[in-house]
């Protein structure tokens, strides 16, 4: 049973060299991939995919159809894994659960008013337990951006510790919106914050802000677990979200979480990635990787 902290208990975050990161991840984007190594890892990434609808436009059609394509990408490709999770809005998890469920696909939901966040604590509480209710196997929320800029730390704490109760057995993906947060000194408070509140999952963003998942970004997410890590035992897992739309780019946050994190965290159990139009870019690079052929996009759903 994962261990809970007070506020008072979040040591000091350090400070953040921005150049020393730049040049880190550098490097990390300039290595060469072999084809062995690179048709494992796109497998692998295909299989930490939360494919993704958030719109104000979803249906429960366009739910279904993203739900059947997650559960049945292997029926054309048996070699293939199937993805993650799907994730949805509260009013989704039902269908998304009937759908996905027997295919082992974990159902995520947003909440706590996604994606502002700006709702009093009994919307954000009841959003969360409404979910959970439904079936949602994971809660995906969003912290209060304007109480973390405002110097409002205990506030941000002590709602991600209401949240992650009312989650009961869901696992909790916290929500930095790194883009609103606007320094890597603070993306690194942030996620130090969250971990001790007992966020099971740091991510980067709601993919509605840009800058979303920049690697310089997701490294400083990953020295914060594993500084975690090393001072409590305790294993927090990352999912960078929005942006991350090819699968090259998914590729060097895969080398980079080996090597700050280790083989342990490169499972869906630990590392995830947020994304609606990745998939296709990855079953694309997979399908010419076997075949020296590519396929075009059209070969593939949207959804």
């Amino acid at each position: 049973m994962m261990k809970t902290y007070s506020f008072n208990e979040v040591p000091r975050s350090p400070s953040i060299d921005k150049v020393g990161v730049e040049e880190r991840v550098a490097r990390f984007q300039s290595r060469s991939i072999k084809n062995d190594s690179k048709m494992q890892g796109l497998h692998r990434v295909l299989n930490m995919i939360d494919l993704t609808t958030l719109e104000g436009k979803d249906t429960p059609g366009k739910v279904r159809q993203m739900c059947f394509k997650a559960a049945h990408l292997h029926d054309s490709y048996p070699d293939l894994p199937t993805v993650a999770a799907v994730c949805v809005y509260p009013s989704m998890v039902g269908l998304a659960k009937s759908i996905v469920s027997e295919f082992g696909i974990k159902v995520a939901s947003v909440s706590t008013a996604f994606p502002s966040g700006q709702a009093p604590m009994q919307v954000k509480l009841a959003d969360t337990k409404y979910a959970v209710e439904h079936g949602a196997d994971e809660i995906d929320m969003v912290i209060s951006r304007g109480k973390f800029l405002s110097g409002e730390y205990s506030f941000v704490f002590d709602e991600i510790a209401a949240i992650k109760e009312a989650c009961g057995g869901a696992r909790l993906k916290v929500i930095l919106e790194t883009g609103e947060l606007s320094t890597l000194d603070n993306v690194r408070k942030a996620s130090d914050i969250a971990m001790y509140a007992g966020a099971d999952f740091i991510k980067t963003s709601t993919g509605k802000i840009q800058p979303a998942a920049t690697m310089q970004v997701t490294y400083t997410m990953l020295q914060a677990i594993r500084d975690f890590y090393d001072e409590t035992g305790t294993m927090v897992g990352m999912k960078p979200a929005g942006g991350i739309s090819n699968a090259k780019l998914a590729l060097h946050n895969l080398v980079m979480v080996k090597e700050v994190l280790g083989q342990e965290w490169l499972t869906n159990h630990w590392f995830r990635f947020g994304a609606s139009s990745l998939a296709n870019d990855v079953l694309m690079q997979i399908l010419k990787t076997d075949s020296g052929i590519y396929q075009s996009a059209d070969y593939f759903t949207l959804d």
